[in-house]
């Protein structure tokens, strides 16, 4: 087996395929993401924790099934990212907090359970802000990760490290969760693919929350393809979560594939679902990317959906969730991140009429989506309204001219997809004038993941953006 240049910037199906073929073996691909990690990480800092030792072992004995011809699992040899408020066994896990600054897990959460029995070897945990809860990821153990398209600039959050790691080619692929845009606005941000599933298709398990459809597991990758062979190894029905289950297909990249096969598309792009406004540079390259996909078997409608009055009740739904998540936490409310602290005594102030009010309408926006996905196939619309903010910033002040109304108003177009409980991915579409990834938002019904990952397919081929600076030198 021979090392080749450039391994750790192909695909993860591409580095699969040449394992398979004994073309290059899984202890040059894990060396190769370990060069790329020792070259950049201390200036990204996308990764925290680093299992160097035990991938090694697992990539000699990933080489020697190869050798010996057994039969290998979809993601045989792939070194993977889990972000750092996933549970790892063996392998220290932090959510980003000092309160578990050296803690170890004894076992894996389903969803890494799921990867490894795939072949994947978890290489590297990823860095994350305090617990998850917010839009830059920056904590007070690992600090910031800086953004490899501008270094000057976030990443966005909180599924930041793994956005970071897989754009500068450290990791293959990257295990995240998504709750207001965790998957999506990292991905947009730096140049990556993310896709928040439907909730219950990838079990969660441990968490605090078991009927929880807000914060799930999801797949980040650098293709399209690759997000499809991901979550082929992460779903599946388990008596671990009492929201587990089936998809309606049994293979995301069979069905994906499927899909890109002269299928007549009926789209509407919508610039501002959320009515936060939309950076003029941003709207007009989404806009492009939405319009050049009409052809004769892809209509393309501008549309003028909202989902605005969601983002109050948003607000709301979020305050009780970070009550509830973090009920554990109550009386250490000091010991917490001010940003998390904040979000916590929000949700301790609301009234049952506040959550009443709030469900009656989501509930109304559902309905609303329900009647789209009647007359359209799927939504698109920009993943984030404004490019990448100066990392020093907590969340930008204005957007578009606007001034902000609440701190989280520039995540509106992915929370109101969260809310009415959608799959989402984000794809770049293109890049600022100052060489910033721009990403779109391809939004469907449940259960349309193969749908909404072959439209992502046509865009990223039509619209590719390279490599980030920063690996190019």
């Amino acid at each position: 087996m021979s090392t080749l240049g450039g391994l750790n910037h192909l695909t993860a199906i591409e580095i699969a395929g040449l394992i398979r073929a004994r073309d290059v073996s899984p202890v040059e691909v894990l060396q190769a993401h370990l060069d790329a990690i020792t070259r950049l990480n201390p200036t990204v800092n996308a990764i925290c924790t680093l299992a160097t030792e035990r991938a090694m072992t697992s990539a000699r004995e990933a080489e020697a099934a190869v050798m010996r011809g057994e039969p290998l699992g979809p993601l045989h040899g792939l070194p993977i990212g889990i972000k750092d408020v996933t549970l790892t066994a063996g392998i220290r896990t932090t959510y980003g907090s000092p309160l578990y600054a050296d803690y170890v897990p004894n076992e894996d959460a389903a969803v890494v359970a799921r990867l490894v029995q795939a072949g994947a070897i978890v290489l590297a945990k990823t860095n994350t802000p305090e617990f998850a809860a917010g839009g830059n990821t920056v904590n007070k153990l690992f600090g910031a990760t800086r953004n490899p398209w501008n270094l000057s600039s976030t990443v966005g959050g909180s599924t930041g490290g793994g956005a970071a790691a897989l754009a500068c080619g450290m990791i293959a692929l990257a295990e995240g969760t998504d709750f207001g845009g965790s998957l999506r606005v990292p991905a947009t941000f730096c140049g990556v693919v993310g896709l928040r599933p439907t909730a219950g298709l990838v079990p969660s398990y441990p968490v605090t929350l078991p009927w929880d459809i807000g914060r799930v597991h999801g797949p980040m990758a650098r293709s399209v393809e690759d997000v499809a062979l991901m979550l082929d190894a992460m779903i599946g029905l388990s008596d671990l979560s009492p929201i587990s289950l089936l998809p309606p297909w049994t293979s995301a990249a069979e069905r994906f594939a499927s899909h890109r096969r002269g299928k007549a598309l009926r789209l509407a792009y919508a610039p501002d679902i959320a009515d936060v406004g939309v950076d003029a540079e941003i709207e007009q390259i989404c806009g492009t990317a939405a319009r050049d996909l009409a052809n004769s078997e892809i209509k393309v409608d501008e549309s003028r959906f909202s989902l605005a009055d969601g983002r109050d009740p948003y607000l709301v739904l979020r305050g009780q969730w970070m009550v509830s998540q973090y009920f554990d936490y109550l009386h250490k409310l000091d010991q917490l991140g001010a940003n998390l602290k904040v979000n916590i005594e929000y949700g301790l102030k609301l009234t049952t009429k506040d959550l009443a009010a709030a469900e009656h309408v989501r509930a109304q926006l559902w309905n609303r989506c329900r009647a789209l996905f009647h007359d359209f196939d799927l939504l698109l619309t920009p993943t984030v309204p404004i490019p990448p903010f100066p990392i020093e910033q907590n969340y930008p002040q204005m957007i578009a001219g606007r001034q902000v109304a609440t701190y989280i108003d520039w995540v509106a177009p992915t929370f109101l997809i969260t809310l009415c409980g959608l799959p989402a991915a984000s794809v770049p579409c293109g890049l600022t004038g100052t060489g910033l990834p721009v990403g779109l938002q391809v939004v469907g019904p449940r259960y349309a993941e193969p749908q909404i990952l072959s439209l992502a397919k046509l865009i990223q081929d039509m619209r590719p953006i390279g490599r980030p600076p920063i690996t190019r030198t």
